[in-house]
């Protein structure tokens, strides 16, 4: 059964000067339950607990809201990926591999704390609102930049003819996408698993780095 209720952080009204914060923490979690179309105005006020007045104040129209949220999205996962520890790795490619162990990590959390902002609202906005489409298709490029340097080193070092780093990250980010929308539509967060294990079987051949 979808949830449909809201959460109960609006019993409390948000301090001065937090209002912009708590409105785009609480569409991050009700979108990534709901949707972007399933949330509306009134939900995220009550959820962050302040009124549509400070909503108005901050975001000129909920597309607004939308673009921030998606921001804030790409500045707070870039920061996790540029600051967790297998970026010190000396070989790239065991980067590579640890950045898809973090990512299977993930899955561990509940299926709407997995989700990306980015390709839920990118789903439901692509003709609709084509700022948060721009916005999104910004955040999905800053993914590839997560992975895309480290897969170039591996290829300087082990050249594989007809792939390119570009092309690579994009797949992970195929991979990361995709098994998101099968785990949502099946419930189930395997799916996103078998897309991770498919890929680093994928990799391994290509770069002929057997499994220890």
């Amino acid at each position: 059964m979808t949830d449909t209720t809201v959460p109960k952080t609006g019993k409390t009204r948000a301090p001065r000067g937090e209002a912009r914060a708590r409105l785009i923490a609480a569409a991050r979690d009700l979108v990534r339950r709901r949707g972007f179309a399933g949330t509306s105005v009134d939900d995220l006020c009550a959820a962050a607990g302040v009124t549509k007045g400070a909503f108005f104040h901050h975001f000129a129209s909920k597309e607004a809201l939308g673009v921030a949220l998606v921001q804030d999205w790409t500045e707070t996962t870039g920061a996790m990926f540029s600051a967790h520890p297998y970026n010190d790795l000396p070989d790239p490619l065991d980067r590579v591999f640890a950045y898809l162990d973090l990512r299977r990590a993930l899955l561990d959390l509940p299926l709407p704390e997995f989700s990306c902002v980015a390709g839920t609202t990118v789903q439901e906005s692509f003709e609709t609102f084509p700022a948060i489409r721009a916005a999104a298709g910004d955040s999905v490029r800053s993914g590839l930049g997560h992975v895309q340097a480290h897969l170039a080193q591996a290829l300087a070092a082990h050249p594989v003819r007809g792939v390119t780093a570009e092309g690579l990250a994009a797949q992970f980010q195929v991979a990361v996408q995709g098994g998101i929308i099968l785990a949502k539509a099946l419930n189930d967060p395997t799916p996103a698993r078998d897309a991770f294990d498919h890929l680093e079987r994928y990799l391994r051949l290509l770069f002929d780095r057997p499994a220890v």
